[in-house]
This record gives structure tokens, C-alpha cells and sequence, in this order.
């Protein structure tokens, strides 16, 4: 064990009996393996102390820790084990072959084993093989080193390329660069090719695999080869030309070390192309190893030595502008745009041992040759790059420089002009060693160079001009040089940290600056310029003092506000702010100087100084160049509307930078000058808009009252405006501004304040009193509204006061006073009772107003709301009301008389119809029924029989036949249930309902085809039996006389309708029905009563062969004034009338102009009931039952 720092033996360690083979540090460095020809392994401590020993069966040939765990791999001639410290034993695995070196991958999951047969074998950490790779040269061909890459990053192994073919990738590098410290070692390149890496031509090859885990393998066959740990091979196999010994990678993979029989160990790059020699031995070198994380390399040989190196780096790099190319890699070129930091790689394979770059030319130079790029446009951000030109010479050179159309070799004292062809144009010869030359621009093909020499002498050299022109020398040598942007000024930094600045016209020194050791003139600006040294970054414009901050690093640049610094090995552009110098313009009033500066990059926070001195100093120019850069749009109105008064011949300063100062917040200073220039308003004015009122009274001392009221008029408003609305409020008072003050007191809900105000008030006053009183009505506080328009006089918005507010008696009271009021009370006070449902005391309110018609209007709109949402007892209801609505208004206009009656009828005809329909509604969408079979029959005829002309809205004919069929079917009126279905297949039938009606049509064609007698219905006037559907409606076939319904059961009632005689009058009628004259049975004295011993019977004695009509009138009426197809009413007269009974008579006594309805039950034993508000007839059972549940009348609800 040695130690690295001075090569002194720390210890020798005597565990192995025979030759040591291999020795292998874990990854933390705690403990090292050793393995020997004695078959045994050994592990060690960092304190040289052995802690395990174990054996294989033969000689141990390489060992290795897993880069994540101490599992250690042993590996002999005949087999391989693996051992950590938390195992009792080593697992061994017997191989068919010599193993003769292994590798770990990065995560410590596999291990590659190399074959002395040329097999790669690849085993997980159980060491099972998983991997197989075959190598072609077989057992000729032994694997004597392998490893994997420690970065995870795939090299990109391409085939020959033609060198204009190119691509980009964009990337971060690393940021490691190697700089030399010691003596920099030569390098032999093969292979000459250059090209990039991004897929932008369909023959570049791209390998990847999930893992990216490469192998690097070895063999004695002399080649190198790259794997993926799926076994495929990355690229083709590299000829080394010599036996390879050992394979070892730099910590990052981007290098790899191969050492062998060529006794020496050779650089390659990770995708296996050779950049060089490390160090040449007199012997075969064996063992070559990487330290981790570092450059520094230890190489074991044949003969015993061991040496130990530090591979160092060059930077090699070059700067135009913005543009900033550098070597990466060894072998690839990165342009990197400073400003948008994009970068662009050009992918190489060889050594790129200089760079130029200047506008659109890129030159790199390799050993046997120089490239030539060109960008592909014109675009500045453009950073795609093509091969313009191929150099193909090998080239001796200290410095590289690039033109539009030659290049510049410089080498020791002399200078040489290539055109791209490789043509030699000029030579020019130094005086001295060249120690710095640049580009500084000029026509294409007519560039100028900047030279500076050891001795001190500066040059301008043309490329097109074999003479060199001296621009000046100095006593000291030169470090680095630049020309200002008009050519007019020169910087040098001299070998003794130095920097001058000269006069290039006049060869005068203008100033020196110590401390420096790089210089750049500002691209944008002649007189700044900024150089480093010595932990600091120094900006100096014109002849004002230096300004400096800490900067590390060269700095290599200097446009506008950016000045690119190269920091140990990378270069950056640092933002600079360019304050100081400005500031310094700014103090001697050189604004136009200063704004130069400014637009080179400062703060916005300066911009704004730089603008406000301008302004104050009256530099309109800058000052509206400035305040633009800041987007300040209230100086910028200031500006342009000082520049208009300056149009118009106003030139008064002191009113100028008054203005100026009023806009700054200088208040005082502002008054002073509007006051010198004879403006004391617009002070006034400044201070009130300020709401500054104390400084504005004390301004205007005692001045003109108005000015004094005004003041206290804009201090209300300022008041107002700061949410103090109760100070407002008094000082608009004292002011008389009443409106204002109401306003206020009304948007903040101050009531007590709003009735002081309106008590104070004259009633003349109109506008301020209804102001007060539309915010006591906004405030709730009708009682004060009320109060307020009575002082006013405002009755009709008294009125509306009381309406709105719905206290309908006191504007009843109003309207009885004052009838030209009435329509503005009733029309509302209706409106409201419809909206709160009361729609009785509506209709009345409507017609108290003399509104009939919109009365009658609601109530339709509300019919018609109710059957569009299927109310349908509701509508019934509604219409009920519709009717006798028009019965009243035919009643009090004999004008709409016809019309209103006309529709009296109809809506009387629609009620009964929606009546019934809502059963039958209730029957087809609700699951459970609750009326009687019959019953559901006897309404489901009605309907169809009121339905002859024309369905109403709502109503739907397949619900009603579906209700009958059904019914029908159930009460044995086979025959109709089959007529219902049959006229339900010629209709729209609901999906849900289709089943049902196909399943009744066929069922119902098992039944017979005949209808039940005892549903079939009587007529009471001619005892006929009616069919149950009847083609003429709900009136008698045989006498058309018109059957009377129950409201209930719809049944037919036992009752026939009888008409008076002409000349009697309703109220004799009614006067002779109430008589009830006896009347004598003929058939009195036919019954005979007979009594035996045990029994007693009654006989009717039928001897007599002549039976007697019954003597009554009414039933004579009947019988003998029927026949013929017209319908003949029943007429009697006043001796039929004295003849019947009041308990046999029904009359339904319907207001004018309708006359009353007279009917006769013919069966006085079956009570009848009517509704004495609609008229309806029931059987009183039903009746009574019905009022028990409804607590009304169904139909009219009474």
C-alpha cells in the first residue's frame, strides 16, 4: 500500500501465500479485497488490518465490490463467488470457462464476468446468468478487461458520415472544464470525421435501451466493443492494433483509459474514438485505474512500475459578441448564444485543438485539417451550422482567427492569410512575439486586425494590405487590446495589470487604471468601457470616476448593459445596471448623456430618476423619452400638454416647473410659483382638488366669499369621498346643497336625519321633500313618506304610496275622497288578490274598478295554466268561475249580452268536461283507483258523449277509451270494450299504455259479443233503454231528451226537465208548485184486506176488466207529447203545476238573463240533491258524503 502524494510504501501486508492477482477497493473506500494464485481472497480495512479470509478451488483471477452494497465478486479459473458481511457463507457458481475480469453495473443489480473463451457473461446479484454475449472471434479472441460506464448518458457510436451532413442538440454541458497546470501531453487522432449529434438525417443511428447501462469490453482479439445490458451491441468494434490489458473509465464516463502490449495507456473518448497518449512505459502495462471523482490516473506494468499522473485540459474556445464557441469533450464544439442562452452542439471525432468564431463563420481546427462553418441565415438568433469549406493540411499554430472570407494563422512572430481554400493570400512578420490579436470588423474580405506585441507595439492590419499599420507602442508588453465602437479610442491591458486608454488619432494616454487584466470597449456607447482584475468588475464612462463591483473571472465583452465574463471554464453574461454611470451624467445636468446611458440597461427605478431630474430641469425631451421607458402616462399628458401651451406661445418657466412641482407632491414650492406668476387660482385649485382646505384658507386669507363657500363645497365632496358622509352631510348644509345631503343621508339610511332635514324645509321646496320621501319609501318608513308628499300636496303619490306599501284602507279612504283615484286603487289591490289566490274578492275588486274584462282574463290565463300542468280539477273549477264571471257581465252590459251567455254556456260545458277528465286522469296515471268500477264506466261514456265536436286542451281521447275499455271489460259490456279497442288502434297510444291495449284487443275476442242489460241506461221521459254509446250525446235516442247526470256517479238521474207555459211567470211557478194540491189514486179501494184464523193478506182485486190511468198531469205530459225525430220539450201548465209536489220538483234558479230550470223527479223515493251554487245534482247519499270529505261542493267548491 502506497501512498499517492509522495509514492512512499505505507506497508507491505503478508496475508497471501503465492502471487497476488488482483485487489479491488469497495466504494466507500472502509475496506479493499485482495486475491492470490494461493486460491484465497482476502478482505481488508483502511486500517490494514485483514477481517475475512475465504478460498476458491483454484486461482483467483479479479475481484470486485458492488459499487452500492459490500457484496464482493471473486472470481477464479473454474468459478465465481459473491460474499457480504451480513452471509454466514460464500456462494459459489461454477463457470465453464477462465474468468478473467468482471464489472458491477452503476446500480450494483448485475455483474458482467469476461471469458477467457471471448464470452461476456452477464449475472444478476444471485448470480444467475441472465446475459449471453457471444463474441465472433471465439476462443482466439479472450476478454481480458471490461467495465461499465458509471454515467447512466449513452454514447452516440455513429457510422462514417459525410462532413456536411449535420444536425443539432441542443444541451447543458457539463460545466467542467480542465485547465492545464502541467505539461500538456501530445495526441495521434485516426478516423477524421466531424459531424452532430441530433437525428436530423434519417442514416444517423440512435441506441437506446431502458436502462442505458453500457459495457465496455476488451479482448485480445485487439478490438474494443460497447454493449447495452440486453447484450446488443452498440456500433461497430474498434481495432486497437495491441493486446488490451486493462479498461478503466473516468468517474463521469466521458473518457476511457486502455492500457496493453503498446506499452503505454491511451485516451479514449466514451464512444471509443483515441484522443491520445497518457504516458508511454518500457513495458506491457497491466493494470491502469481512475482515482473517483478526479483526473488523476496510477498505471501498473510488467516491470513493477507504477506510475501516477493528473491528466490536465486546455480550454479552447473563442468570442464574437454574443456568440461563445468551446471545446467539449475533446472532440465536439458547443456554440452558446450569451444572451438566450441557447446552445448548439457540433459533433466531431477527432481532437479540436483551436476555435474562431466571428459573425457567421465558425473555423475549428484538427490535426490534419480545418473546418469551415457557415450559419444557415442571415437571422441573428439563427444557430444552425453547415460546413462551408474543408482545409484538408495540417496546421502549426498559436492562435486561430476566422474572417468573412480568409483565415488568420498566427505562429510565434508570424502572421498568415489563408484564403478557404487552403491558398496562402499574405504572410506578415512581427517584430516581436504576437501576444493578442482580434477581429474588428470591416467589409468581407477587407477585416481589420487588432495585434498586439510582446514589445509593447499595437497594429491595424488589413487583410487585403501586406503593409501593417502602427497605431502606437508602448514601454510595456501587451496582454489584451479593444477598439471602441468609433475606432477612435483604444484600450490596452500591459503585462503589469495596467489598464491605458489612448487617443488613437492622437497617440494621447487619456487615462490608466491599475489593477486589470482583460478590457472591452461597449459595443453601444463610445465613452464606457469596463475591465477586470483582481476580484473586481470596473466601469468607467468618460472622465468620471471608476464605479466597481465584485466580478470573478475575464471579462471578454461589453454590450449595452451585458458584459460576458469567462469564469474559470465557462462563460456567462452578467447583467450590469448602468446606474453609477448615468447618475453621473445626472449630477452635472448632461441629460441627454445620461439618457444614453440608460438605454443601456439600468433599473426602472433609475429610468424614473433619470425622467424626474429632466423634468426639473426643464429637458422636456429626455424627460418624455424617459417616462415612456417607465410607461408613466401621467407625466407623459403633463409633458405633451406643456409642449401644446409652448405651441401656442406660452413661455413662462416658473408656470412650467410649477406644474412640474404639483405633479411631484410639492406643494408649497408649487403655490409659490403659480403666485409669482400671478395664477393664485390655480393654487386654490390645487390645494381644493388635494382636499388640503386648511392650507388653502391659509392661502387665500380673507378673501371673496364665494371662493369661501366654494371651499366648503369641495371639502364636503372630499368629505364624501373619504367615507366621512356624516361631515358631509352638515357642510353641504351650511352650504345649502340640500340634495346632496338628503342623497347622502338616504344612501347611508339615516332616517332621523332625513326627517329633520325634510321638517326644515319650506313645502315649496318640491324637489328635496319627494327626494325625502323616496328614501323614507326606500327605508321602509311609509308613515314619513306620507307625511312628507301631505306637506307637498302629491296626492296621487300618496296614493301610490299606499298601494305599494299595501295598506289598501287608507287608500280605499283616499280613492272615496277623491274618485279620480279609483282606477290607480283597484286595478292593484285586484291584481294582488289574484296574485295571493284570492281570486273572488279579485274578480270583485276588478269589477269595482270597472275592469271586467280583465277579470275575465286572469282567470282564463289561470284556466289555461291549470290544464297545461294537468290541474284538470282545478280548470274544472276555474271555468265554473269564467262562467258565471260572464253571467255577471251579461248581467250589467245588455251590449255584450249575446256573447257573454255564448260563452257562459261553453264554460259551463268545459267545466263539466275537465270535471270528469280528472278522473279519469287519476284512473290512468295513478296506481290505485278510488271510485267504482261503475262509476269510472258511467264517466268514461260521459266524456265520450260531451266529446263530439272538438277535444279541449288536455284532454286526451286514448286515457278515456282505455278507461272504458278497461271498465267495460270488467262490467260485461263485452261489446263496447271491443268497440273501445278497436277505436284505440286507430290512435297515437303512449308507450307505456301499448302493451296493455295490445293484450285487452286480443283478450277481449274470447268474449261474447253482447253487452250486460243491466248497464244499459233508461230514459225517465219514454222508458226506452238507450245504447251505451250513444252517436247523439248524452240525450235520449227515442224523445232526445236530455239526460240528467249525477256529479258523482254520473249515473242517470230519475228526472225530466220540464219548460213553462208561455205567461207564467218563475215566481207563479214556483208560487203553484208550493199549493200541493191533493191528489186521488183511482186505485185507491183496489186492495183488500182478509183476515183468517191464523194469517192476514192483502189482495189486489182485478176483477174489473178497465184499468184507470193514473190521474197524474205531469206523467199524462209525458206519455202523449213525444214522438218525431226533434227534440219536444215537456211544457205544462198551471194546472200540471198545482198538481205536483215541492219535494218532486227541482229548480235551478240561474240569475238574469238565464231562465230557471225546472225539473220533476218521477222517483220521489230516491232523494235527489242540487248544489244551491252551481246547480249540480247528486244523489244526497253521495251529496252528503261528499261535503263530509271535501267540506265543500266538489264542483264549485261552496
Amino acid at each position: 500500500v502506497y501512498d499517492t502524494s509522495d509514492g512512499t510504501l505505507i506497508q507491505p501486508l503478508k496475508g497471501h501465500k503465492d502471487t497476488v492477482y488482483c485487489v479491488a477497493y469497495a466504494k466507500d473506500g472502509k475496506r479493499f479485497a485482495s486475491g492470490s494464485a494461493d486460491k484465497s481472497v482476502i478482505i481488508w480495512t483502511s486500517k490494514l488490518e485483514g477481517i475475512l479470509k475465504y478460498t476458491h478451488n483454484d486461482s483467483i483471477q479479479c475481484v470486485s465490490y458492488n459499487p452500492l452494497t459490500h457484496q464482493l465478486a471473486s472470481c477464479s479459473s473454474g468459478d465465481f463467488g459473491l460474499w457480504s458481511p451480513e452471509q454466514k457463507s460464500v456462494s459459489k457458481h461454477k463457470t465453464s470457462c477462465k474468468i478473467t475480469c468482471c464489472s458491477w453495473t452503476n446500480d450494483g443489480q448485475y455483474l458482467a464476468l469476461g471469458m477467457f473463451n471471448g464470452i461476456v457473461s452477464i449475472r444478476n446479484k444471485n448470480g444467475d446468468e441472465k446475459v449471453k454475449i457471444e463474441r465472433p472471434g471465439g476462443s482466439s479472441s479472450p476478454i481480458w478487461s471490461i467495465c461499465w460506464n458509471p454515467s447512466r448518458l449513452m454514447p452516440c457510436v455513429l457510422p462514417s458520415l459525410s462532413d456536411c451532413i449535420l444536425g443539432v442538440w441542443l444541451c447543458c454541458p457539463s460545466s467542467t472544464v480542465w485547465r492545464t497546470w502541467e505539461q500538456e501531453t501530445g495526441f495521434d487522432f485516426v478516423s477524421p470525421s466531424c459531424f452532430l449529434q441530433l437525428g436530423l438525417n434519417d442514416k444517423l443511428l440512435s441506441f437506446q435501451d431502458e436502462r442505458n447501462d453500457i459495457l465496455a469490453v476488451a479482448d485480445w482479439g485487439q478490438k474494443l466493443s460497447f454493449y447495452h445490458l440486453s447484450g446488443k451491441q452498440i456500433g461497430k468494434d474498434r481495432v486497437l492494433n495491441f493486446d488490451p490489458c486493462c479498461l478503466s473509465y473516468f468517474t463521469k464516463g466521458e473518457y476511457l483509459l486502455l492500457g496493453g502490449s503498446d506499452r503505454q495507456v491511451s485516451l479514449f473518448t466514451r464512444d471509443g474514438v483515441r484522443l491520445g497518449t497518457v504516458g508511454e512505459q518500457s513495458s506491457w502495462v497491466w493494470t491502469c485505474k481512475v482515482k473517483p471523482d478526479s483526473n488523476y490516473v496510477v498505471i501498473g506494468c510488467q516491470d513493477g512500475t507504477i506510475s501516477f499522473y493528473q491528466l490536465i485540459f486546455s480550454t479552447v474556445h473563442g468570442l464574437y459578441k454574443d456568440r461563445y464557441a468551446y471545446r467539449d469533450n475533446m472532440t465536439d464544439v458547443i456554440v452558446q448564444h450569451l444572451i438566450t442562452e441557447q446552445k448548439v452542439r457540433i459533433k466531431g471525432r477527432e481532437l479540436v485543438k483551436k476555435i474562431a468564431i466571428y459573425k457567421n463563420r465558425l473555423a475549428i481546427q484538427m490535426p490534419e485539417k480545418i473546418l469551415i462553418y457557415e450559419l444557415y441565415s442571415d437571422d441573428s438568433a439563427d444557430m444552425y451550422y453547415r460546413v462551408k469549406e474543408k482545409i484538408i493540411k495540417k496546421f502549426e499554430c498559436n492562435l486561430l482567427v476566422v474572417c468573412s472570407d480568409h483565415i488568420i494563422l498566427c505562429q510565434e512572430k508570424r502572421l498568415q492569410c489563408l484564403s478557404f481554400s487552403g491558398v496562402k493570400e499574405r504572410e506578415w512578420l512581427m517584430e516581436s512575439l504576437i501576444r493578442y490579436i482580434k477581429v474588428i470588423g470591416g467589409p468581407p474580405g477587407r477585416e481589420g486586425l487588432l495585434v498586439g506585441l510582446k514589445n509593447g507595439q499595437i497594429l491595424k492590419i488589413f487583410v487585403d494590405n501586406a503593409l501593417a499599420i502602427v497605431l502606437l507602442k508602448q514601454s510595456t508588453a501587451v496582454r489584451c487590446l479593444d477598439m471602441s465602437a468609433s475606432r477612435n479610442k483604444l484600450a490596452v491591458v500591459d503585462e503589469n495589470d495596467t489598464c491605458l486608454v489612448y487617443d488613437i488619432h492622437t497617440k494621447e494616454l487619456l487615462f490608466q487604471e491599475p489593477n486589470a487584466n482583460s478590457v472591452a470597449w461597449n459595443t453601444q456607447c463610445e465613452d464606457m468601457l469596463c475591465f477586470s482584475g483582481g476580484g473586481y468588475l470596473n466601469i468607467k464612462a468618460s472622465n468620471f470616476p471608476v464605479h466597481q463591483q465584485k466580478l470573478q473571472g475575464f471579462v471578454v465583452g461589453y454590450n449595452g448593459s451585458k458584459i460576458f465574463c469567462l469564469h474559470v471554464f465557462s462563460m456567462s453574461a452578467v447583467e450590469v445596471p448602468q446606474s453609477a454611470p448615468m447618475f453621473q451624467y445626472l449630477e452635472r445636468k448632461m441629460f441627454k448623456e445620461a439618457y444614453q446611458i440608460a438605454c443601456l440597461g439600468v433599473t426602472d427605478a433609475d429610468w424614473r430618476e433619470l425622467a424626474m431630474e429632466a423634468l426639473e430641469g426643464l429637458e422636456f425631451e429626455t424627460a418624455k423619452k424617459a417616462f415612456t421607458r417607465v410607461r408613466d402616462l401621467r407625466y407623459l399628458e403633463l409633458i405633451s400638454s406643456i409642449e401644446d401651451r409652448k405651441k401656442q406661445g406660452e413661455n413662462n418657466n416658473d408656470l412650467f416647473l410649477a406644474d412640474v412641482y404639483a405633479y411631484q407632491g410639492k406643494f408649497h414650492e408649487a403655490a409659490k410659483l403659480y403666485k409669482r406668476s400671478g395664477h393664485e387660482s390655480l393654487a386654490l385649485e390645487m390645494y381644493s382638488d388635494l382636499r388640503m382646505f386648511d392650507h388653502a384658507k391659509e392661502f387665500l386669507g380673507s378673501g371673496d366669499p364665494k371662493d369661501t363657500k366654494m371651499l366648503i363645497k369641495k371639502q364636503a365632496d372630499w368629505a364624501k369621498d373619504i367615507n366621512e358622509p356624516k361631515a358631509a352631510v352638515q357642510m353641504y348644509l351650511s352650504a345649502g346643497e340640500h340634495m346632496k345631503a338628503i342623497e347622502i343621508s338616504g344612501d347611508h339610511g339615516w332616517v332621523d336625519m332625513l326627517i329633520e332635514i325634510a321638517r326644515k324645509l319650506d313645502k315649496a321646496e318640491r324637489e328635496p321633500l319627494a327626494k325625502c320621501a323616496f328614501y323614507f319609501k326606500q327605508l321602509d318608513n311609509p308613515g314619513y313618506a306620507a307625511e312628507t308628499y301631505m306637506k307637498v300636496g302629491d296626492l296621487k303619490s300618496l296614493v301610490q304610496l299606499h298601494v305599494e306599501t299595501h295598506r289598501w284602507e287608507e287608500a280605499f279612504a283616499l280613492s272615496e275622497k277623491h274618485p279620480e283615484f279609483k282606477d290607480e286603487v283597484y286595478v292593484p289591490y285586484a291584481q294582488w288578490l289574484a296574485e295571493s289566490d284570492r281570486f273572488e274578492e279579485a274578480q270583485k275588486a276588478f269589477h269595482k274598478a270597472g275592469r271586467q274584462s280583465e277579470a275575465v282574463r286572469v282567470l282564463e290565463q289561470l284556466t289555461h295554466n291549470a290544464v297545461v300542468e294537468s290541474r284538470f280539477n282545478d280548470a274544472a273549477y276555474y271555468y265554473w268561475m269564467l262562467s258565471m264571471q260572464c253571467l255577471d257581465i251579461a248581467q250589467e252590459n245588455e251590449g255584450q249580452q249575446t256573447e257573454m251567455l255564448q260563452k257562459f254556456h261553453h264554460f259551463q260545458h268545459l267545466a263539466e268536461v275537465y270535471h270528469v277528465y280528472h278522473f279519469i286522469q287519476r284512473y290512468t296515471e295513478e296506481p290505485f283507483s278510488f271510485h267504482l268500477p261503475e262509476t269510472l264506466f258511467n264517466i268514461s261514456r260521459f266524456l265520450l258523449h260531451s266529446l263530439t265536436k272538438e277535444t279541449p286542451l288536455g284532454i286526451s281521447k286514448v286515457n278515456t277509451l282505455l278507461a272504458l275499455a278497461k271498465q267495460s271489460k270488467a262490467l260485461g259490456a263485452y261489446k263496447l270494450a271491443r268497440h273501445a279497442y278497436d277505436k284505440l288502434q286507430g290512435l297515437q297510444i303512449p308507450d307505456r299504455f301499448q302493451k296493455s291495449v295490445e293484450l285487452g284487443s286480443l283478450t277481449i275476442r274470447s268474449k261474447p259479443f253482447h253487452d250486460s242489460e243491466e248497464l244499459v241506461p233508461l230514459c225517465y221521459r219514454c222508458s226506452t233503454n238507450n245504447p251505451l254509446l250513444n252517436n247523439l250525446g248524452n240525450v235520449c235516442i227515442n224523445c232526445r231528451q236530455p239526460f240528467v247526470f249525477s256529479a258523482s256517479s254520473y249515473e242517470v238521474l230519475h228526472l225530466v226537465e220540464f219548460y213553462l207555459e208561455d205567461g207564467i211567470t218563475d215566481e207563479e211557478a214556483v208560487a203553484l208548485i208550493d199549493l200541493e194540491a191533493p191528489r186521488v189514486s183511482k186505485r185507491e179501494n183496489k186492495w183488500q184486506e182478509m183476515l183468517n184464523d191464523h194469517t192476514q193478506s192483502l189482495r189486489l182485486d182485478d176483477s174489473t176488466d178497465i184499468i184507470m190511468e193514473d190521474d197524474d198531469p205531469f206523467t199524462a205530459k209525458l206519455s202523449f207529447e213525444q214522438g218525431g225525430s226533434e227534440f219536444v220539450p215537456v211544457v205544462v201548465t198551471r194546472a200540471v203545476l198545482r198538481s205536483m209536489s215541492r219535494r218532486d220538483v227541482l229548480i235551478k234558479r240561474w240569475p238574469r238573463p238565464l231562465r230557471w230550470q225546472y225539473y220533476r223527479s218521477l222517483l220521489p223515493d230516491a232523494s235527489i240533491t242540487m248544489c244551491p251554487s252551481c246547480f249540480q245534482m247528486f244523489h244526497t247519499e253521495d251529496y252528503e258524503l261528499l261535503i263530509l270529505q271535501h267540506n265543500c261542493c266538489p264542483f264549485c267548491r261552496w
